[in-house]
C-alpha cells in the first residue's frame, strides 16, 4: 500500500511537471508569435494600437482652412472630389465649390424621436458635402442623373448655402493654398478628378468634368487649355463624346484609358496625341446584378499595369474589379470587392506590388493581387483626422506621402508613413518617369 502511494505521488508529480513545461512551451510559442515581423501590424512588433490609419499617421491640420483666405472667413471646402500630387509641395485639389463653415454641434439626445436617437445620428459625420440642398452645386450627382434634367437642378440659395468658386486649388507641402485657378470656375460643371501623367515631360494638367462630358487639359501653370477631349455639353459614346466620364490611367507609351463613365458603360482608349483608338463596354443589366464580363453599371475607378498593360477597372455598381486587356480591350477577368461596397479609385504603384483600392460605405483601404485576392485593408467611418467618409480619390507623392479625396467628407486628408511601418502596406511613391 505505502508503495503503491508513492508511485501515485511520483507519477502525479511527473504529470504536473510535464503539464507545467507543456504549459510554458505553449505560453513561450503563443508570445513568440507577437514578436517582431510576425502577425499583421502595420508596424511590426509593436505592442497596442489599432491600425485605426493602417501603416499612416494623419498630417494635422492640413491643409489650411479655406477660411484663412480674405473674404472667405465663413466659408469651408465643399464636396472634394480629386487630388493629385505632382510633388510634396505641389498639390492640386479639385472640388464642387464652398460650403458654410459650419460647426461640428455637440452630440446630443433627441427625445421628441426616440430615446435611442441622437444627433448626428449613429455618431456619424454630421454633415454630407455632397448630398442635400446645401451640398455644392451643382447636384445630379449619382449615376443615371441627367445633369440637364430640370428636376434634378441644384435646390440651395448661390451665395448662401454654397458659392461656386475654388473650384481648382493647388497646396504646397505645408497645406497652403499657393495656386487658386479661379479663372475656370465659370467653365467647370462638375470637376471630378485631376491628373499629370506620369510620362509626360511637360506635366500638363488634365481635369474630368464629368457634367461637362469632356476633359480638358491644361498648360503646368493652369493658364492655357491646350486640348479638349469630348464636346462639352454633349453627351454620347463615341470618338468625340462621353457620357459623365470619371477617371482616367496612363501606359508607359503615353497612351491613356478613361472611365466613361457615370451613365456611361464603356472603357475608351486614347493615343498619346489623344487619338481615339477603341472604346470596350455594354450597358450591363440594372440593379447591381451583372456577372457578364465587359457589361458595366456606373465605370468609376481605373488602374494601368504598365508592364502587363491590362486595365483594370471598378465597376462600382456592380460591386466587383472587371480587367481589360490594354491593347485589345477585351474583358479577360473579374472578382467580387464585396455586396456592401462601392470601390471608387485604383492604384497600382510602380513596384507592382499589388492593387490598391479605395472604398465608400465601408470606409476602407484595401490592397489585392492581381489575381484578386486580399492582403491587406484599413480604414474607419468618420470625420474625424484620419478616419473617412465617402472616399473618392486619391494620390501619393515622391515621398511617400498619402493623400485622401472625400466627396462626403467634403475635405482632403494628408497621411504620412508611419516609422517602422511594413513596406508592403505602403502605397509607396508614384512613377514619374518622364519627369527625371
Amino acid at each position: 500500500m505505502i508503495a503503491h502511494s508513492r508511485s501515485l505521488i511520483l507519477g502525479g508529480l511527473a504529470a504536473a511537471f510535464a503539464a507545467g513545461l507543456l504549459l510554458g512551451t505553449q505560453t513561450t510559442a503563443v508570445q513568440g508569435q507577437s514578436a517582431a515581423g510576425s502577425g499583421f501590424a502595420a508596424v511590426p512588433g509593436e505592442r497596442g494600437g489599432l491600425d485605426v490609419t493602417g501603416p499612416y499617421d494623419v498630417v494635422p491640420n492640413w491643409p489650411k482652412p479655406l477660411s484663412t483666405l480674405p473674404g472667405h472667413e465663413n466659408w469651408t471646402w465643399g464636396s472634394v472630389q480629386g487630388v493629385f500630387a505632382e510633388s510634396p509641395n505641389r498639390v492640386y485639389m479639385v472640388q464642387r465649390g464652398e460650403l458654410p463653415n459650419i460647426p461640428r454641434p455637440a452630440a446630443r439626445a433627441i427625445p421628441e424621436i426616440g430615446p435611442s436617437l441622437s444627433f448626428p445620428v449613429g455618431q456619424a459625420p454630421f454633415r454630407n458635402a455632397s448630398q442635400g440642398p446645401a451640398s455644392s452645386p451643382p447636384g445630379a450627382g449619382g449615376p443615371g442623373q441627367d445633369p440637364d434634367d430640370p428636376k434634378q437642378a441644384w435646390q440651395g440659395r448661390m451665395g448662401i448655402d454654397a458659392r461656386w468658386e475654388h473650384t481648382i486649388v493647388v497646396f504646397n507641402a505645408a497645406g497652403d493654398i499657393v495656386e487658386q485657378w479661379t479663372q475656370w470656375d465659370n467653365m467647370m460643371k462638375r470637376p471630378h478628378s485631376v491628373y499629370v501623367s506620369p510620362y509626360d515631360p511637360h506635366k500638363h494638367v488634365w481635369i474630368v468634368d464629368d457634367h461637362s462630358h469632356a476633359i480638358f487639359k491644361f498648360t503646368n501653370d493652369g493658364k492655357q487649355i491646350v486640348q479638349t477631349l469630348g464636346t462639352p455639353g454633349q453627351k454620347g459614346a463615341d470618338a468625340t463624346h462621353f457620357n459623365r466620364p470619371t477617371f482616367m490611367t496612363w501606359l508607359p507609351d503615353g497612351s491613356f484609358f478613361v472611365a466613361d463613365g457615370y451613365n456611361g458603360n464603356r472603357v475608351a482608349k486614347f493615343d498619346k496625341d489623344g487619338t481615339f483608338i477603341w472604346s470596350s463596354g455594354e450597358p450591363g443589366q440594372p440593379g447591381g446584378r451583372e456577372t457578364r464580363l465587359g457589361y458595366f453599371n456606373t465605370v468609376h475607378g481605373i488602374a494601368a499595369d504598365p508592364m502587363t498593360r491590362r486595365v483594370y477597372v471598378s465597376d462600382r455598381s456592380n460591386r466587383r474589379i472587371q480587367v481589360l486587356d490594354g491593347d485589345t480591350g477585351k474583358a479577360i477577368d473579374q472578382w467580387p470587392v464585396g455586396q456592401q461596397t462601392n470601390l471608387q479609385f485604383l492604384i497600382i504603384p510602380p513596384d507592382r506590388s499589388g492593387i490598391w483600392g479605395f472604398t465608400d460605405t465601408t470606409a476602407r483601404i484595401a490592397k489585392w493581387d492581381f489575381n484578386g485576392r486580399l492582403l491587406y485593408s484599413w480604414g474607419i467611418l468618420g470625420d474625424f483626422p484620419g478616419a473617412f467618409f465617402n472616399m473618392h480619390g486619391a494620390s501619393t507623392d515622391q515621398e511617400g506621402n498619402l493623400y485622401v479625396a472625400e466627396v462626403g467628407g467634403g475635405r482632403v486628408q494628408k497621411f504620412r508613413p508611419r516609422k517602422g511601418a511594413n513596406p508592403a502596406y505602403l502605397i509607396g511613391p508614384p512613377a514619374y518617369a518622364a519627369w527625371k
